[in-house]
């Protein structure tokens, strides 16, 4: 009861849409790590990295990692808390991380507001270059793996819910 999930992968992949609908499932809290970055920084997360740079936010991304103490609770990461190796370690200290993976086509499918939801794009980069490198670090770092490509909300929800004994 006192473990936590920890949600990873890609933007679109339903971290914080399914997070919370398993944490009702599962009776533990839910905390989504993008709006604890929001807080700490009084800013949307594309203001922070359109007025600060990729590499401020990522700092500010592992800050808050780093900052949390929570149990029982599922937890939704952003897309790319992948690239702090001291806030996925932190993480892994923590609980049970499960990757929520899409395949490019889904994932790009699925991401219609690309320039305002935040997504660490470093300048120069497509989304698939940014797919490519975060493919392994996502599989690096998970302890379980949910294919989401052709699964409902609910589905991954029950995916996850069973996962988490």
């Amino acid at each position: 009861m006192n473990s936590n999930i920890i949600l990873i992968g890609m933007p679109g992949s339903g971290k914080s849409t399914c997070g919370v609908l398993a944490a009702k499932a599962l009776l533990k809290n839910f905390f989504d790590t993008d709006l604890l970055i929001q807080n700490l920084e009084n800013k949307r997360l594309q203001e922070i990295i359109d007025e600060n740079g990729i590499s401020y936010f990522e700092k500010a991304e592992e800050h808050a990692i780093l900052s949390l103490d929570i149990k029982g609770t599922v937890i939704a990461t952003g897309g790319s808390v992948v690239y702090s190796e001291k806030a996925m370690r932190h993480l892994k200290t923590l609980g049970k991380i499960i990757y929520l993976h899409l395949d490019y086509e889904t994932m790009k499918g699925r991401l219609k507001n690309i320039t305002t939801r935040g997504v660490v794009l470093k300048k120069g980069d497509t989304l698939l270059d940014m797919y490519n490198e975060r493919l392994p670090l996502y599989k690096k770092y998970a302890d379980e793996m949910i294919v989401c490509d052709h699964q409902t909300v609910e589905d991954t929800v029950i995916s996850i819910v069973g996962l988490s004994n």
